[in-house]
């Protein structure tokens, strides 16, 4: 079997899985099962001129090899190009896109560069998997050195129509980078769909059966493959005697007898803000919850010092306090607000000791925090996931309360359906939900575009 070699961004910590995200998990035990190397930035800046080599690390049949960002390159590929105009522009938030030309050099100065230090780590035989908007020109910088291992790209963010990836600057050359792949996954049929307009339509490319595209002179294959979770991992961590207690302290500390709880990165494109005026709504509307229900959301810091972030900070802040001094009690708080990260086997017993889970985003790529709340649920007591219908997971997950994260009026609607559902239709769906995340899992996942990017169909246009 040939090596896996890992390419993203950033290298998680994999000797702390308690830490890690679910797509580190996933990608951990993907290099786990074959043997292989992760390589990426390994989160820290340097001052302009350092030179330092990459960092490896071994343990068992895993190889981490990282390096650092200068300040430039930080300023220019990450903040810049990928985090200013890329993440806005395939979230469909033009309004937030900022572009620079420095911008522009520095996102192609630091592939160029990832390309030269993954170059002496790499075999002839290696299997390459490139992870996310951060690396789309990499492949093409690796042809560029004569390499011609199969490479194959995930797009973990939603891939917007043609009219609104045409804001983004050099948007053919991104299309034209992503056609030096083997194989391009993306997460839902909706994305599969806006890439074959641009390649047929603008491009007048050629697409057949089974997602095999000619365009730009080049061939590659393009599919959708939905990422999964570690269900029984993640269900085992939300049934131990600490996680227990965990949900025995939460109920003897809050006097509400319902607890909803939202889990997101502090982002702009997850409506958060949204989400606490639809709990303010829900009190409003129906009085009967005050004291009764309460809404923990947990929002962990995202890149701090983008003015975007800063504002969506201070807005959530206001709005809880605003809430609160609205509708608390001396023995009740309605919002409990939180801008710091949770371990994952905290947020396990968060889950599973929630009656609702609120998964509201504005557009995401698929949100594995909504299958983490479904995997954690006790299976004849359940609760009820609320799931926006602008993330990837609303593809799979129909049998939750699907709603329009705009619609505030609607997300206290669905907010007051689940907190009175019945018994019987909450088992009723969480037993298909809990079916849909266990068929497609994150071992799924990494086998249907590892399998793919082997076989010789790769590319074949008929």
């Amino acid at each position: 079997m040939s090596r896996l070699v890992v390419v993203s961004n950033r290298v998680a910590d994999l000797s702390n899985p308690s830490q890690a995200d679910g797509l580190a998990v996933g990608l951990g035990d993907a290099l786990a099962a074959r043997g292989g190397l992760w390589f990426g930035w390994d989160g820290n800046v340097v001052k302009q001129g350092t030179r330092v080599a990459p960092n490896v690390t071994t343990s068992g049949d895993i190889t981490t090899v990282t390096l650092p960002m200068t300040v430039k390159d930080y300023d220019e590929f990450y903040a810049g190009y990928s985090n200013a105009v890329l993440w806005p522009v395939f979230h469909y938030r033009l309004d937030l896109e900022h572009f620079e030309e420095q911008y522009l050099r520095g996102y192609k100065r630091v592939n160029s560069k990832f390309a030269d230090a993954l170059k002496p780590f790499l075999k002839d035989d290696d299997i390459i998997w490139v992870h996310d908007y951060h690396l789309i020109p990499l492949a093409a910088e690796l042809r560029k050195r004569g390499f011609r291992q199969r490479i194959g790209f995930f797009l973990h963010i939603p891939f917007p129509p043609p009219d609104i990836l045409a804001a983004a600057p050099q948007h053919e050359w991104l299309v034209s980078c992503l056609m030096d792949f083997d194989l391009i996954g993306f997460q839902t049929k909706g994305d599969l769909t806006n890439f074959r307009h641009y390649i047929v339509d603008q491009l007048k490319g050629q697409w057949s059966n089974g997602g095999a595209i000619a365009a730009y002179g080049k061939r590659t294959t393009a599919q959708c493959f939905p990422i999964g979770i570690n269900v029984e991992n993640f269900r085992d961590m939300s049934r131990t005697e600490q996680a227990d207690e965990q949900i025995a302290f939460l109920q003897r500390r809050l006097i509400a007898r319902t607890h909803i709880i939202g889990v997101e990165r502090l982002d702009y494109t997850k409506g958060l803000p949204s989400r606490l005026k639809a709990f303010s709504r829900l009190l409003e509307k129906y009085p009967d919850n005050i004291k009764r229900v309460s809404l923990m959301q947990i929002a962990s810091p995202s890149r701090e010092q983008v003015e975007a972030y800063i504002d969506i900070k201070e807005e959530l802040e206001a709005l809880s306090g605003k809430i609160n001094g609205t509708f608390a009690d001396f023995d009740w708080t309605p919002v409990r607000y939180m801008n710091r990260s949770v371990p994952r086997d905290i947020l396990a017993a968060l889950f599973r000791g929630s009656q609702v889970g609120l998964v509201t985003p504005l557009r995401d790529g698929m949100n594995l925090v909504a299958k983490e709340y479904v995997a954690a649920q006790d299976d004849d007591n359940p609760g009820v996931l609320i799931l926006s219908e602008f993330v990837g997971a609303a593809e799979q997950m129909q049998e939750a309360l699907i709603v329009n994260p705009y619609n505030v009026e609607q997300m206290a609607e669905a907010m007051q359906r689940a907190i009175t559902m019945p018994l019987e239709e909450r088992v009723e769906r969480q037993a298909a939900l809990l079916k849909t995340i266990r068929a497609y899992d994150a071992r799924h996942w990494q086998q249907s575009f590892l399998e793919l990017l082997g076989s010789p169909r790769i590319g074949l246009v008929a």
